[in-house]
């Protein structure tokens, strides 16, 4: 396959796993809408997605073009790595989107009838939805061979542990007794990796 090919497959791949995140969430909202449970806690943080856009928006306009070319690079096998990891995150993004159904939310809240989340991606990683996001980023930004795109994965890294702070500590209010064990059982973000108590 020709560098030029690879391009091709790349940009390729990165639009559809993108779009298919884009779908699945309009998708969800559009049939969630009115079957979600009303929220009885919310927090104060609003979408992390519309913070992360604004800051990336404005970075992106303040350095120009040519300034990101020092990130840029061509390995090969590093590329078709980040196909690999944006394929895995998207499938697992959806996954866990999927079995979340009516009880996501844009920001940290605690609906009526909540239930803890334990199995299925849940049983892999506390924040599966947050997981497979970062590694879309991680396989976007290695199959994009860098430049611009080795921006976002650090920006949204940085929100989503600020949103996961808070979203833990809705957990553990509204779960005392399981929550807690859940943590000690099931990594944060990294599947194997038990890493933050």
């Amino acid at each position: 396959m020709t560098a030029r090919q690879f391009d091709v497959l790349a940009t390729v791949g990165i639009a559809v796993c993108w779009s298919a995140f884009a779908l699945t969430w309009l998708g969800g909202a559009i049939y969630y809408q009115s079957r979600s449970p009303r929220e009885r806690t919310r927090s104060w943080l609003g979408s992390t997605t519309a913070i992360g856009a604004v800051i990336l928006l404005a970075v992106n306009l303040a350095v120009p073009r040519a300034g990101w070319q020092s990130l840029v690079f061509y390995a090969t096998w590093a590329r078709v790595l980040g196909l690999v990891v944006l394929l895995g995150g998207t499938v697992f993004t959806l996954w866990a989107r999927l079995v979340l159904g009516a009880m996501w939310s844009a920001a940290p809240a605690v609906k009526e009838h909540h239930r803890l989340r334990t199995s299925g991606p849940y049983a892999i990683t506390r924040h599966p939805i947050y997981t497979g996001i970062l590694a879309m980023m991680l396989g976007t930004l290695l199959a994009a061979g860098g430049g611009r795109w080795a921006l976002p994965f650090p920006v949204f890294l940085a929100l989503f542990e600020i949103k996961i702070h808070v979203e833990e500590r809705l957990m553990m209010a509204e779960f005392p007794d399981d929550y807690p064990r859940y943590r000690r059982q099931v990594p944060q973000l990294v599947p194997g990796a038990i890493l933050h108590r």
